[in-house]
């Protein structure tokens, strides 16, 4: 029996592998963090019988409430994913599943790749309509990479959409793969409609780094990107330094960051109530947003989510926030679960990474309806 992490978006660390009903693990925190909950690892034995894997840190892990009604995913193949039995009792994750073949993965959520990553960005610049921008340089030397898709022209209106500032949340460049797919489907009247009223700016992955080491919530040196907003440094968070600069380039009209949360099994989006330059525009645009959603998707809904930030209390250092208040624009941090939409819910897959691309594409049509209000 072997068990390794040893690969892209990898980790575990194997405390005991004795027998298939003996199997401890331990996720692994992200380098210069107490953050830990990703885990990422394969399991290759070909005995076909009842393994117990036991990951018996995850009581201390980040968000332990993530862990309550939550069930793993699994593959043979990296491309199919599916839920495996998974019970917590306030310490230990155990995961019970018996093998159909030699070799399965295992994930906190299904993996996106840094290879998927890169076929991603460099298929969509083959578009006439798309260009590949490099905006600099990751702690490790990886590009921070931005997608262009549209020109800009006489009253176009400039919309920003960035994903996994939290390389943990893999759902969030899922989410970008379906909306990317439809924004250069030149058969789709929604988004050649958009593109002659906008520019888009994508960034699919803001924090290449921590994706490929396996971590969920920090760059190469142990920077959460999304409180890291109102004063960025290259030498701390290059990725949100660089984006930051390109925006105050560019302006901003609409902005969107991509994420999922651990706990809440809904998809939902937080706003702006709490900048200090809120007013009824403002709140106009975030409700006209949300009632559209609600009204294209049942995967969408408004009832859970965070509490809103009081008159003034927003926190600054967050994306959403900081572009909202700098640019007076809608922004929005969209959050998918980790879970299962519990509104929808599919006990074979839960929420997945292709009801993340079609969320993705639905938002596209959101954009759509309401782009002509942005200014």
């Amino acid at each position: 029996m072997q068990i390794s992490s040893l690969f892209d978006s990898g980790n575990i660390d194997v405390i005991e592998a004795s027998t298939p009903e003996n199997i401890v693990l331990e996720i692994k925190k992200d380098n210069q963090s107490d953050f830990f909950q990703w885990f990422h690892f394969k399991l290759n034995n070909n005995i076909r019988t009842e393994h117990i894997l036991t990951i018996r840190n995850a009581g201390k892990s980040a968000f332990v409430d993530g862990w309550d009604d939550y069930q793993a995913v699994a593959s043979y193949d990296r491309e199919n994913w599916f839920r495996v039995p998974t019970d917590f009792d306030g310490q230990n994750l155990t995961i019970t599943f018996t093998p159909d073949h030699d070799t399965v993965y295992f994930a906190y959520f299904t993996p996106y790749s840094y290879e998927r990553h890169q076929d991603l960005i460099h298929q969509a610049q083959l578009d006439i309509d798309c260009q590949l921008q490099v905006l600099g340089q990751s702690i490790d030397g990886r590009d921070i990479s931005l997608l262009k898709i549209g020109e800009e022209g006489a009253n176009k209106k400039i919309i920003w959409l960035t994903a996994r500032q939290h390389p943990g949340e893999t759902m969030a460049e899922w989410f970008m793969e379906g909306f990317i797919d439809r924004l250069l489907d030149e058969d789709d009247g929604a988004a050649r409609a958009l593109l002659n009223k906008a520019v888009f700016y994508l960034v699919p992955n803001m924090n290449p780094d921590g994706s490929v080491r396996g971590h969920l919530r920090t760059n190469a040196v142990g920077a959460n990107l999304n409180r890291e907003w109102a004063t960025p440094t290259m030498e701390r968070s290059p990725e949100v330094y660089l984006v930051r600069e390109k925006m105050l380039e560019t302006g901003v009209d609409m902005f969107l960051d991509i994420h999922g949360d651990e706990a809440l099994p809904y998809n939902f989006v937080a706003g702006c109530e709490g900048v200090p330059s809120y007013d009824e525009r403002h709140q106009s645009l975030e409700n006209s947003f949300k009632d559209i959603l609600l009204a294209i998707t049942p995967e969408f809904q408004d009832e859970f989510g965070y509490d809103k930030d009081e008159p003034g209390k927003a926190n600054l250092t967050l994306g959403a926030t900081w572009v909202g208040e700098q640019f007076k624009c809608l922004s929005y941090t969209i959050e998918m679960p980790f879970k299962d939409n519990a509104l929808l819910p599919d006990h074979s897959v839960g929420w997945s990474d292709n009801r993340s691309s079609l969320f993705g594409r639905d938002v596209l049509t959101a954009i759509y309806n309401i782009v002509d209000d942005l200014r």
